[in-house]
């Protein structure tokens, strides 16, 4: 396990929240989409809850909840006298990021589906538009 601390660096972004669903599963996915993206890595130490909550701008049981979400599900992991360390294990995280991609990739076609778009259509779209995709570099 590292002891490299996250830094405020990885959430540079503003925190934005939706209320039409609970802060503590947007907190949630947001995390994973850290892990998911390797902006958290395996081993890394997360910031304190107070920390976290501070910079998210919401209440740090809010934010303990989201945290203890994650850490039920294996992606986080406490150590009691060291704090919170993202998972090291690979496969996990690799189902996580499977899981996740195919959650959006379904609900995208779902709704291009409802709008009269054919497998062709898509792909095309997709063809058009992915070389536009910031940050795309592979």
């Amino acid at each position: 396990v590292s002891n490299t601390v996250i830094h405020k660096e990885v959430y540079a972004v503003p925190w934005e929240f939706d209320n039409s669903k609970p802060i503590y599963t947007q907190i949630e996915e947001e995390i994973k989409k850290k892990i998911i993206s390797g902006a958290l890595k395996g081993g890394d130490k997360m910031q304190s809850v107070r920390d976290l909550a501070q910079e998210a701008g919401v209440n740090p049981n809010t934010m303990q909840k989201a945290l203890m979400e994650i850490e039920k599900q294996g992606l986080i992991i406490t150590e009691r006298t060291s704090g919170r360390f993202v998972t090291s294990d690979s496969e996990k995280i690799q189902r996580l990021k499977d899981s996740f991609f195919e959650l959006k990739i379904k609900s995208l076609i779902s709704e291009f589906v409802e709008l009269g778009c054919s497998k062709q259509d898509l792909y095309a779209l997709i063809e058009k538009h992915f070389d536009g995709v910031k940050n795309y570099d592979k």
